[in-house]
C-alpha cells in the first residue's frame, strides 16, 4: 500500500493525485517512473496522538518556603473545611416551624454528588442535565482542594469557590452520544482501578508522611513525592468520571500521567 508523503491518505495503484488533498503522486499510477510531484511512500503515517482524557487534573506545585505550623497542625486546622464537606454530601438537620407562628416542623437535607439520578436520565432520556454537571464539577472541585491541603500539596486553606492551584477539569457531557446502559455496570467496570488505587492511595499515604517531614525540616516539599501524590488524585479523578460522574464512555488509562 502506498501513502500519500503530504496527508498520510492511502493511495490506490492507479492515482494520480491523493483523493484526499489533491497532491499529484509523481510517475502517475503505482508511484513509479519519472514525472513532477510528490513520490508516494510505503510507511503508514504515525498514529494520531491520543485525545486528553476527559477529566483532567493539575496541581501547581508550590516552589517556595511552605508554613511549617501549618503544616504541624494540618489535621487539626482542616476540621473546619471537612465539616463543610461532610454537611454537603449528606449532612441533614430538621428544624421547628409553625404553620401559625408556634408549631410544625421544616426539614433541610445535603446532598453530594448526583449520581443515581444521572444514572436514570440516561438509562430513560439519554440526556445529562447540565446544571447537574455543574454541580457536581464544582463540587469535584472543592473536594480535590480539599484533599489537597489535607496531603500538604498546598499550605493555602481550601477555598469554596476559588481555583487556588488546583485545576481540576471535567469535558461536557453529551447525553445522547452516552450508552444507555453502560452507566449501569461502570461501577463493575472498574474494579480492576479500585484494586489498583487501595495500593496506590496506601502508598501515597506514606508518601504524605515522607513530606510532611521533609516540609518541617526543609520547609519544602520534594518534587517526586508531590508528582506521585499528584498522579493518584489524578488517577482517582478519572476513574470517579467514568464509574460515577458518568460523564464518559472511555476506560480510564491505568496511568498516573497526564
Amino acid at each position: 500500500m502506498a501513502y500519500c508523503t503530504s496527508c498520510g491518505s492511502p493511495l490506490t495503484h492507479d492515482a494520480f493525485y491523493c483523493p484526499n488533498c489533491g497532491q499529484r503522486v509523481a510517475g502517475g499510477p503505482g508511484g513509479g517512473g519519472g514525472g513532477s510531484g510528490t513520490p508516494p511512500t510505503d510507511t503508514p503515517p504515525p498514529a494520531p496522538a491520543g485525545e486528553a482524557y476527559p477529566a483532567r487534573l493539575e496541581i501547581d506545585y508550590p516552589d517556595r518556603q511552605l508554613d511549617r505550623a501549618s503544616t504541624f497542625f494540618r489535621l487539626f486546622a482542616a476540621i473546619p473545611i471537612l465539616i463543610v464537606v461532610g454537611s454537603i454530601e449528606g449532612g441533614s438537620f430538621t428544624s421547628y416551624n409553625n404553620p401559625h407562628g408556634t408549631t410544625g416542623f421544616h426539614a433541610a437535607v445535603g446532598g453530594g454528588l448526583l449520581i443515581a439520578p444521572v444514572v436514570l436520565m440516561l438509562l430513560f432520556r439519554r440526556k445529562y442535565p447540565g446544571w447537574w454537571f455543574d454541580w457536581n464539577l464544582e463540587l469535584s472541585r472543592f473536594t480535590t482542594r480539599v484533599g489537597a491541603y489535607l496531603a500538604l500539596l498546598d499550605d493555602r486553606y481550601p477555598s469554596t469557590d476559588e481555583e487556588q492551584s488546583v485545576h481540576l477539569e471535567l469535558d461536557t457531557p453529551d447525553g445522547a452520544a452516552l450508552s444507555r446502559w453502560l452507566p449501569l455496570v461502570k461501577w463493575l467496570l472498574a474494579v480492576p482501578h479500585y484494586v489498583v488505587l487501595v495500593f496506590l492511595v496506601l502508598a501515597a499515604f506514606f508518601v504524605v508522611v515522607f513530606a510532611w517531614f521533609a516540609i518541617l525540616f526543609t520547609g519544602r516539599y520534594p518534587r517526586g513525592a508531590f508528582r506521585f501524590v499528584v498522579g493518584v488524585f489524578r488517577w482517582g479523578l478519572r476513574v470517579e468520571a467514568y464509574a460515577f460522574l458518568l460523564i464518559t464512555d472511555r476506560y480510564p488509562p491505568f496511568s498516573l500521567g497526564p
